[in-house]
């Protein structure tokens, strides 16, 4: 996948933060379990590191709620027109699932990339969010569903003791969900994230209300789409909907569905060896041209091209 001038707009530079550390430690404890792979599944179940010894090509997939973290390199990830690109300094936090084209810049043999990456369990983070002293969710407008961070000293050395844990298998069922609640509670107490998590998660906000279309959306996305209707599950009218579900997302929700569709035709030929024509029609389209044209769009191949360099890349 190839970029292409739509995807480079909207490109920032890594956000000015003050180096308020340097996490040696966490790229020493992530180099260790990586070693001769791109990624890693941990025995922390939704915990993965991932290394990368030169720069990335564009990758497209639906991105869950997620903690990532760099402990050495740059990584952009791409929304719509905007772009998030983030370092060993910051972090990044998506709060809802969605559709990102993602890209490592900065990797070399002797100094590889590193990162985590860190699935988010908003049920836990609700109720933790019961049982704290936190502030409460900003009546503000709905934010995007992913921001970048600068990373504190505290989140770090909890994020790190994670990583501890992985020496001794036998203390994670005991520590933890401990320390993801701490790092829980370091994101929502974090100034740019914190309001973020809160809003998808308070039942009567935008952005949960627009969280509960898009799992409809991710169930249904075969079917056609009815703005009204997904307005319907959001409890919005359907001016007010397109509205806040853009400002959740940056794109649209035919766009939205499009990627969700695009992704899952990928992943049923590439994982499950469906030919482009049965895969366009099980996620949705009616006319094979029209995939084949999206299709290429969005990853810079024909369908059967692209799959094929993905093969050989996994090799």
């Amino acid at each position: 996948m190839k970029w292409t001038n739509e995807m480079k707009k909207g490109f920032s530079e890594v956000p000015s933060f003050p180096a308020a550390h340097e996490p040696l430690r966490l790229a020493g404890m992530i180099a260790k379990w990586t070693e001769g792979k791109h990624r890693t599944e941990t025995a922390i179940p939704g915990l993965v590191l991932h290394r990368w010894s030169s720069p990335t090509e564009p990758n497209s997939y639906m991105f869950a709620p997620h903690l990532c973290l760099i402990a050495q390199g740059v990584k952009r990830i791409l929304l719509g027109d905007e772009a998030y690109v983030y370092d060993a300094q910051t972090f990044v936090v998506s709060s809802v699932e969605l559709p990102i084209v993602s890209h490592i810049l900065e990797a070399t043999p002797e100094k590889p990339y590193l990162g985590l990456t860190l699935e988010l369990d908003l049920k836990e983070i609700s109720r933790l969010m019961l049982h704290g002293s936190l502030p409460p969710a900003s009546s503000s407008p709905t934010d995007r569903g992913i921001g970048v961070s600068k990373l504190t000293p505290p989140l770090l050395n909890a994020v790190e003791r994670l990583l501890a844990l992985l020496d001794t298998p036998e203390e994670i069922p005991v520590f933890q969900r401990l320390v993801e609640q701490e790092i829980y509670y370091r994101l929502l107490m974090d100034e740019g994230q914190g309001t973020r998590l809160r809003q998808i998660i308070m039942a009567e906000s935008r952005s949960n209300q627009i969280a509960r279309a898009i799992d409809w959306m991710k169930q249904h996305f075969d079917q056609p789409l009815h703005i009204s209707e997904l307005a319907k599950h959001a409890g919005m009218s359907p001016s007010g909907f397109h509205q806040h579900f853009r400002a959740l997302t940056a794109i649209s929700p035919l766009q939205f569905q499009k990627r969700i569709r695009l992704n899952e035709a990928r992943r049923l030929m590439l994982l499950e060896n469906m030919d482009a024509g049965n895969a366009a029609f099980r996620v949705g389209y009616e006319s094979p041209t029209q995939f084949n044209r999206e299709y290429k769009r969005m990853f810079g191949n024909p369908p059967r091209t692209d799959i094929k360099m993905l093969q050989s890349a996994q090799v």
